[in-house]
């Protein structure tokens, strides 16, 4: 073994040797445990890995490996998703910097050219999965636009569309006005921002007033078609029915009540524009009847799909981009009289995730999945009783539990009150609508346009058009569980692992994937998709954040792996931001934060991090002191194997027929071992990351290493100590570190892999990989309370000793005389037992009994149940000198608090300072209250001296 741990040395070694062996491999005929199945929640295919998928993966990671090691066949499946428009944009930017456009290429060159660049740059996420140590199923990675999957998503289309469960409608839905197409709820970010209230006059029919309107949008009021107030308010009921005249426009438009009206904002009368808002839209379903005799029945679309007014608006207005078209419309009502008020207001604008542009709700004609009828037009089964129910079903039975249940409410809520599913996107990237039109515009949809032709009829002559959509990506992704294994064909991998086991996910996809999966699988396949959905936080940064370029606190996973310099770290945070600004604020940040840079920590030391976090539900605040910490006990269990190799290797391991005698320390760090594979098992089997690994590490780094190799180091050093004791206590050595190993693998597989394939042969155990090693089973006849308590009272001993050399600053070497007080004849038994370890651990130069009554010396004391263990000072401090020192001290640490409380109290500082500065001062003034209290608690023990 190498002296010091270097994770680069060995993580990139191991990776390979496993992917080559084909340690990754699932295999449907396996036998024994029951299957377990994960699939990965597909990344974007122009995706690179960030914290929230190192994460994710890490967890999905430990469960894998977990049910691997207990004998299960285990598949995680892997793949990506084609990312219809992110995928889309990156090609588009490619061919704008040639000055050439999609349009310039056609439909099938431009095709040609996004299977390319997904060949030769599309796989990154893939291999930076890798480096996180992901165990996946690399020879069945899937991609939702492969043969495979295609056939699924068209056989679904088509399935649905005959039993009446997809239709073509005109709806409302999020527009992207620079993309051209309709995008779903998650890709829109609504954000608050300054903006103005306009009061503008709408004049009644009779003349005999006006109305005084408030909204946000006045280039929207061209397509007004009502004005509503609520059908209690005083003002307006005597109204309700009547008619106004639309400024600018000349149209009459009805007075209609509604109770979505809230008569305490503006001015209680909301203008009523169906085709360009959403509540105004569902208003528009309530009373159709009332404004059926308006033009276009009451939804009058304004804009174009670049948001231009159209030809539906006056002339004056046409060609207008939407805000030249404000402003120009603000200044006739204006020059008209028609504008009462101008009041600034703060509101949510929906931008597209994207490309930055307000989002429009926009009328237009786009394929839906019918969501919410309980019967088709025929009386037949079919809409909600078809496919929503039985999700709901699913999750009230129990056939699919969430993890934390709290999440269920939320799952109900939503499919309780689901809207039918937009499906189509109007881009050329991705699963093209299998429906065909003719010259009379009557669809047919169908697998090809053959099959279709073969079924209706058509004559090769008779031209026939295939609708120019795609596909929602969300709706292959619905599949994800099922196509990935070979459906609709009954393939041995579709057999074996489905339904799956878990799904690992977070909660803001709740809605868009993990329902439409349950809805698509019990459709489908009649099973649910997965038997339970881990639900888990976000990551945040250390000051609890949400983690964004534009605030300078994103880390990136591969960094923290490998390492960063500072110039390298600010050039990669500042890259591509336009405001010189914002890349100044930014740069100040990453220098303040990282002096240095950011050190190599390795893969092991990350997932670590990210499992000793990973408390059920909640989001996890990323601290680089835990990372550091973890990388120190990956350091430790280096040269914890390293001290066992030196003194295990070429020496008897207790392998053969020869007697082996295992001490006290021995049978402890057993008993110590079985409960605690106990612990990780449960608290792994209920998803708590965070108590697992807790466990793993408490029990190596305290146990294993702080207690057990000290112990055994007095038997090993002993040269008197008899054959078969040295025997027990190298065998104990090394199948205890063997077994933690393999307990440790699912969380830091790297350095356990490469510590293992040492420590395994000395343990008597032989394999290929730890991967496929058992993991370790707790033996209840192995846990001895007798020597756990006997351990309990030595390390008590021992560091009620270790605690009075510190607090009276005795040096460690020195040999300390112990005077005991109160001994009863257990305690007189176990130091006469265990003698040797106290004194070598708490380096005693002599014990005395005291007898009963008999006084304690001038010393400081520890206790021990009834036993109180006191050191005399006499000739070990100078008790005079130590007071001294003692009073410097106190004075230094009050006078360095009183100056932290007094900028603390100064508004000015905690007001105008940094928020982590303020919180720095504050926990450090924290520290010296709690030095403070030590320090007096000392000086009153010496009082008494």
């Amino acid at each position: 073994m190498d002296k010091s741990y270097e994770p680069h040395a060995i993580e990139s070694h191991w990776y390979a040797f496993w992917e080559a062996g084909g340690h990754f491999r699932a295999d449907p005929t396996q036998s024994g445990e029951p299957p377990y199945c994960i699939m990965i929640p597909p990344p974007n295919v122009t995706g690179t890995l960030h914290m929230g998928h190192a994460f994710q993966d890490t967890l999905m990671d430990v469960l894998t490996r977990y049910h691997r090691m207990r004998g299960a066949p285990t598949l995680w499946q892997p793949g990506t998703d084609h990312a219809g428009i992110a995928t889309q944009m990156v090609v588009e930017r490619q061919l704008a910097a040639q000055g050439l456009s999609r349009h310039d290429l056609g439909r099938e060159a431009f095709l040609e050219r996004v299977w390319q660049w997904k060949d030769e740059s599309g796989n990154t996420i893939s291999r930076q999965l890798r480096r996180m140590g992901a165990s996946a199923d690399w020879s069945r990675e899937r991609f939702t636009m492969d043969a495979g999957l295609s056939a699924a998503v068209t056989e679904v289309f088509v399935r649905l569309y005959e039993e009446g469960l997809i239709y073509r409608g005109q709806r409302l839905v999020n527009w992207d006005p620079v993309l051209h197409t309709a995008i779903s709820d998650l890709e829109v970010v609504s954000e608050e921002e300054e903006g103005s209230l306009w009061h503008i006059r709408y004049p009644l029919a009779d003349g005999s007033g006006h109305l005084i309107v408030a909204t946000t949008r006045p280039e929207t009021l061209l397509g007004d078609t009502a004005v509503a107030v609520h059908p209690e308010d005083e003002r307006y009921r005597h109204l309700i029915g009547q008619q106004v005249l639309l400024p600018l426009t000349g149209r009459l438009i009805p007075i209609i009540a509604d109770e979505y009206v809230d008569p305490a904002f503006g001015t209680g009368c909301v203008k009523i524009t169906p085709a360009h808002d959403f509540n105004d839209y569902q208003v528009w379903q309530r009373h159709a009847d009332e404004l059926r005799s308006q033009p276009h029945r009451g939804l009058i679309n304004i804009f174009t799909h670049d948001a231009r007014i159209n030809d539906a608006a006056p002339a004056a207005y046409q060609g207008l981009d939407r805000f030249e078209a404000r402003a120009r419309i603000v200044a006739d009502l204006e020059a008209q009289g028609l504008l009462e008020a101008v009041k600034p207001h703060r509101l949510m604008v929906p931008r597209g995730d994207r490309t930055g542009a307000v989002i429009e709700p926009y009328l237009t004609d786009q394929w839906y999945v019918d969501l919410t009828r309980d019967t088709q037009p025929d009386g037949r089964p079919g809409g909600r009783a078809a496919i929503t129910r039985p999700a709901i079903a699913a999750v009230a039975e129990g056939r699919i539990r969430f993890v934390p249940d709290n999440w269920t409410k939320t799952y109900f809520q939503w499919l309780e009150n689901i809207q039918d599913w937009c499906i189509s996107r109007q881009i050329w990237w991705g699963h093209r609508i299998p429906a065909w039109y003719d010259e009379n515009g009557t669809v047919y949809v169908g697998h090809s346009e053959a099959e279709v032709r073969a079924r209706h009829g058509i004559a090769p002559e008779q031209v026939l058009r295939q609708d120019e959509d795609v596909l929602d990506t969300w709706f292959s992704s619905a599949l994800w569980p099922f196509s990935t294994l070979g459906w609709p064909e009954q393939t041995p991998e579709l057999t074996t692992f489905y339904p799956t086991s878990v799904l690992v996910t977070g909660f803001d996809i709740i809605f868009f994937w993990v329902a439409r999966m349950i809805m698509m699988g019990l459709k489908f396949t009649g099973e649910v998709p997965f038997r339970e959905v881990y639900i888990h936080g976000l990551v945040r940064d250390a000051e609890g954040q949400k983690m964004s370029k534009s605030k300078g606190n994103v880390l990136d996973p591969i960094d923290l792996i490998d390492g960063i310099t500072l110039p390298e770290l600010i050039a990669k945070r500042t890259s591509g931001l336009m405001q010189p600004q914002m890349a100044q604020k930014i740069e100040q940040a990453t220098r303040k934060q990282f002096p240095d840079g950011i050190p190599a920590f390795g893969t092991d030391a990350l997932r670590y991090t990210f499992c000793s976090l990973a408390s059920t539900g909640r989001d996890i605040k990323f601290d680089l002191g835990r990372i550091e910490g973890y990388r120190n006990f990956c350091n430790k269990l280096w040269n914890a194997a390293r001290f066992v190799l030196m003194n295990c290797e070429g020496q008897d391991t207790g392998l053969g027929d020869a007697p082996v005698t295992l001490g006290l320390a021995e049978r402890w760090i057993i008993s110590r071992l079985q409960r605690t594979e106990a612990t990780v098992r449960e608290q792994l089997d209920g998803y708590r990351f965070d108590l697992a690994a807790s466990a793993a590490y408490e029990f190596i780094w305290g146990e294993y290493c702080d207690w057990y190799l000290e112990l055994a180091k007095t038997t090993l050093q002993d040269t008197g100590a008899d054959a078969a004791v040295l025997r027990g206590t190298r065998r104990t050595l090394v199948r205890v570190l063997e077994t933690a190993l393999r307990l440790l693998h699912p969380f830091m597989p790297f350095i356990t892999e490469a510590l293992w394939q040492s420590v395994a042969p000395l343990a008597g155990r032989s394999g290929v990989t730890i991967m496929t090693a058992s993991y370790p089973t707790p033996d209840a006849a192995r846990i001895d309370a007798g020597a756990e308590a006997d351990m309990a009272w030595v390390m008590g001993f021992i560091l009620g000793i270790r605690r009075i050399r510190g607090e009276m600053d005795i040096a460690p070497g020195r040999a300390l005389p112990v005077c005991l007080q109160d001994a009863n004849a257990e305690d007189r038994r176990r130091l006469e037992a265990y003698r040797r370890y106290l004194d070598k651990l708490a380096r005693l130069e002599s014990v005395v009994f005291l007898a009963p009554g008999e006084p304690l010396p001038e010393a400081a004391l520890a206790i021990l149940g009834d036993l109180k263990i006191a050191v005399p000072l006499a000739g070990l401090i100078d008790v005079a000198a130590e007071r001294q020192r003692l009073a410097k001290q106190v004075e230094r640490t009050e006078k360095e608090l009183a100056g932290l409380l007094g900028r603390l109290d100064n508004p000015a500082f905690v007001e105008r300072a940094p928020a982590a500065v303020v919180e720095k001062e504050r926990a450090r003034a924290e520290q010296l209250r709690r030095e403070l209290g030590e320090l007096n608690a000392q000086r009153e023990r010496l009082a008494r001296l």
